[in-house]
């Protein structure tokens, strides 16, 4: 006998809407559980901190011995590019982008060093080697030209683009960040426990603002003048309002005012701030849907409006002929 004639139709649909809701059930729990990416922003945070402690704590010896020796940094050192007085300029331009390490410089002026040879070389290859367009000498000339100074100032259009785009996440997050400034400060916590409990906060909202702050907290810390530690965060974020933050906060260690009162009146400018761009921004969007609008919508409402009417003419018109 076959155990399968005796199931109907009705333990058909039984198990199917089961199985339906068990399904269900999983899509719901994946849509609704949200993956903090807290803990692995702590920890890279403690690392850093460890990081900066070495830095300070190593000996000059120690510290060539922890340098990677890979190909960009023999190419980089052979021509003497980190001695030069632009690279502790590119290293601070580096950091306003995020990225901190020395191996961050040695990336990038390889990148500058061997992106015009990498595009003129491909340009030199596919226009006359391949020949894939048909481009008279003069016009394959200026391509391979052009295709090498692209290559020359790729790397700092990237730089200048990542570092615009954190920044303006950072000002977004920063209203936030002191409103929970001046709940801290109004507790009593340190200028050091209150970058690093802000920090902690606002780790899977802004991780760009927690970082930085994150930062700032593990220099208050153990570097001797915390005025440094302030100074750096203004030179990693350039912003108007992290400006006055930081001299809100200078002047507070300083010659003791009350942090708690200057921070509350920071983070109202910096609501208004946020606000008054949020309204630039509504009252240029029917400027903006002015040409979309006559692109995308008005033809078809003529079409709509017109065609039948011009249907019938064009039938009227027939007829009499």
């Amino acid at each position: 006998m076959n155990p399968f004639e005796s199931i109907g139709q009705e333990e058909i649909v039984i198990a199917m809407a089961g199985l339906s809701a068990l399904v269900m059930t999983i899509a719901v729990w994946s849509a609704l559980v949200v993956r903090d990416p807290s803990q692995r922003r702590m920890k890279e945070m403690v690392d850093r901190r460890l990081q900066l402690k070495e830095g300070i704590m190593v000996t000059p010896r120690r510290r060539q011995k922890l340098q990677a020796t890979t190909m960009m940094r023999q190419v980089v050192d052979r021509l003497k590019l980190l001695r030069t007085a632009q690279a502790d300029k590119l290293a601070r331009r580096l950091a306003q982008a995020g990225w901190r390490s020395k191996d961050a410089v040695v990336r990038f002026l390889f990148a500058k060093l061997a992106l015009p040879f990498v595009f003129g070389g491909v340009a030199l290859f596919v226009l006359y080697v391949l020949e894939l367009y048909n481009l008279d000498s003069i016009q394959k000339m200026l391509v391979v030209l052009g295709l090498t100074i692209f290559g020359t100032y790729a790397p700092e259009i990237y730089v200048k683009n990542t570092i615009q785009k954190r920044w303006a996440v950072i000002r977004k997050a920063l209203p936030d960040a002191l409103d929970l400034m001046v709940i801290c400060a109004e507790a009593g916590l340190s200028l050091d426990a209150t970058m690093q409990r802000v920090s902690d906060e606002l780790a899977g909202a802004s991780p760009e603002l927690s970082e930085e702050f994150g930062l700032t907290a593990a220099e208050l810390s153990f570097l001797p003048d915390r005025t440094t530690a302030l100074g750096n965060l203004k030179e990693r974020v350039d912003l108007p309002a992290m400006r006055g933050l930081v001299n809100s906060l200078v002047q507070s260690e300083r010659y003791g005012t009350p942090l708690a009162q200057s921070l509350r009146v920071l983070a109202a400018e910096s609501r208004n701030e946020r606000v008054m761009k949020a309204e630039e921004k509504a009252a240029r969007l029917p400027a903006m849907l002015t040409v979309p609008m006559i692109i995308f919508i008005l033809p078809p409402l003529f079409i709509v409006l017109i065609g039948p009417a011009g249907l019938d003419i064009a039938d009227a018109l027939g007829r009499m002929g």
